[in-house]
């Protein structure tokens, strides 16, 4: 799951569309979202027992990590990218390279932010 979904799950806001497409699925998490979803915690100065709310919820998911394989596929992501004169936000690009690698679809609300990974490598989109 992209950030934008998993916070739209964690507050019961998915959209009906997206909430069928999903039903059924395995879900999972990448690091960078664990890292995204924390970072709000804190910069929205949530007290500990929201954070808390937050970390068993995150906890339900399995966490996609970065490991060699991730790292090397997103290194070749962003100069793709950079070649096509479109480079693409890093934390994107992280998010987008963990799916490649491991060949998971990903669920966003936002598509236009992974288009160009859909288009030219394959980054199916939910």
């Amino acid at each position: 799951m992209d950030t934008d979904v998993a916070s739209a799950m964690f507050k019961d806001r998915v959209p009906p569309d997206l909430f069928r497409t999903l039903a059924g699925r395995s879900l999972g998490l990448t690091y960078v979202t664990v890292g995204e979803l924390t970072k709000w915690t804190v910069a929205r100065n949530w007290g500990t027992p929201r954070r808390s709310e937050l970390a068993r919820w995150i906890a339900r998911f399995p966490i996609i990590a970065a490991d060699a394989g991730v790292a090397e596929r997103w290194g070749e992501l962003v100069a793709y990218a950079d070649a096509r004169g479109r480079p693409r936000p890093v934390n994107d690009s992280w998010i987008a390279a963990c799916c490649l690698t491991y060949g998971l679809p990903l669920a966003t609300l936002n598509a236009a932010d992974f288009a160009d990974f859909a288009e030219f490598e394959g980054l199916e989109l939910l």
